[in-house]
């Protein structure tokens, strides 16, 4: 897959938030948000893929959407098209950073978790300060998404000074 060589963190997590507030759920604004920034020649259906993962899977308030999105796109960038057991190096690693992203996130939420009934408990669905706080983990997520998938490709990283 051609991807861009050069990637905005900042960027990337900024347009995250900015689809949220535009009308996609939290799994689709990051996909988005990874599809154009990184460039790649993939279909918007990677997009509408991650349609149902919203508001914890299917509004079940299960894993976080947000979540549930960054992982989708490390399988993008990571995951396998072939068969290969359960020791191909490919799926090992894409399982490896996956878990990376999912401990990350854990502990990046106020509460030290990835439920997305336990992050937003207290709010009330229809009310502003719940749509703000998943935006707010969504443009986390897609940040920390995109530095992995830059590090792991050897891409430049725009928000990084060079001395």
């Amino acid at each position: 897959m051609n991807v861009k060589q050069e990637i905005s963190l900042k960027k990337v997590q900024e347009d995250a938030e900015e689809n949220f507030r535009g009308g996609y759920f939290c799994c689709e604004a990051l996909m988005a948000s990874i599809r154009d920034n990184f460039e790649l020649d993939v279909p918007k259906e990677v997009i509408a893929m991650a349609s149902g993962m919203a508001v914890g899977a299917g509004k079940s308030g299960c894993m976080c959407g947000a979540l549930n999105g960054g992982i989708l796109a490390l399988g993008m960038f990571f995951g396998r098209t072939e068969q290969g057991g359960p020791q191909d190096p490919k799926v090992v690693k894409c399982m490896e950073l996956t878990n990376e992203l999912h401990n990350w996130f854990k502990k990046a939420t106020e509460k030290n978790s990835v439920c997305c009934r336990v992050l937003t408990k207290e709010f009330d669905m229809s009310k502003g300060e719940h749509k703000e706080q998943c935006i707010r983990y969504t443009g986390l997520c897609a940040w920390k998404v995109a530095d992995i998938i830059v590090r792991e490709l050897g891409l430049t990283n725009l928000d990084v000074k060079t001395a």
